[in-house]
């Protein structure tokens, strides 16, 4: 036998060896099949703190052809305007939650999404979110539409893990698949109309820090990760 088909042989050894191995660690469970299902108009409530929902105030924050995609990429969504009693502020709440987050379904970030809509970002920054439990990673955004300037945060849970990047997604997801598990995610954001970005992220500090005290402890960490996760 040859050298060359020695050397052929091993690398057809090893590249069944890879496949076999790949498929080994496919996932084959859901992760959200293991968990209380989520509905987020139950999970979010209407009424927490100092904040109400504002059904007079419909929110509109992606196209028709974006909300149709994103309508096949996730299980469900959630959008509601919220008011504070006190002084009248207002924050949009958007949540997308996908039972499968696996690579053709993972969550599709804002700035992406915003800049398909035509929005210019002006500013785009990591930040973290104090609750009363833990920090939560977040990304910061200032988008722009015409007149329209929206300061916008958000973060990803994938799982009970948040991972703000694509490339945190995939890792978090690697190490559920690694349990034999796809896991689920959750994408919120928190916006408002402001052309005052700090002023803003002020607002939806205090706004998520009473949202999270307000979502039942058995899927808090649904919404903001869990805790050294």
């Amino acid at each position: 036998m040859t050298a060359m088909r020695v050397k052929a042989i091993i690398v057809a050894m090893l590249m069944a060896f890879s496949f076999a191995g790949a498929a080994a660690l496919k996932p084959t469970q859901r992760l959200s099949d293991t968990r209380p299902k989520v509905k987020l108009d139950a999970l979010f409530p209407t009424s927490f703190g100092q904040w109400i929902v504002d059904d007079r105030q419909p929110v509109q924050l992606v196209s028709p052809d974006q909300q149709a995609m994103l309508s096949k990429l996730y299980t469900e969504t959630l959008s509601r305007t919220y008011v504070n009693r006190q002084t009248g502020q207002r924050i949009m709440l958007s949540v997308a939650y996908g039972g499968d987050q696996s690579d053709g379904t993972r969550a599709h970030l804002p700035e992406l999404c915003y800049p398909a809509q035509g929005f210019q970002i002006i500013d785009r920054h990591s930040s973290s979110l104090a609750t009363a439990t833990h920090s939560i990673p977040v990304q910061r955004m200032f988008a722009k539409l015409g007149g329209r300037l929206e300061p916008i945060t958000y973060w990803v849970v994938v799982g009970e893990q948040v991972a703000l990047t694509g490339p945190q997604q995939k890792l978090a997801q690697l190490s559920y698949s690694l349990r034999g598990l796809i896991p689920d995610g959750t994408l919120v954001r928190v916006s408002s109309i402001d052309p005052d970005a700090e002023k803003s992220y002020v607002v939806h500090d205090a706004f998520v820090k009473e949202l999270a005290a307000a979502v039942p402890d058995a899927l808090k960490s649904r919404v903001v990760g869990k805790p050294g996760a």
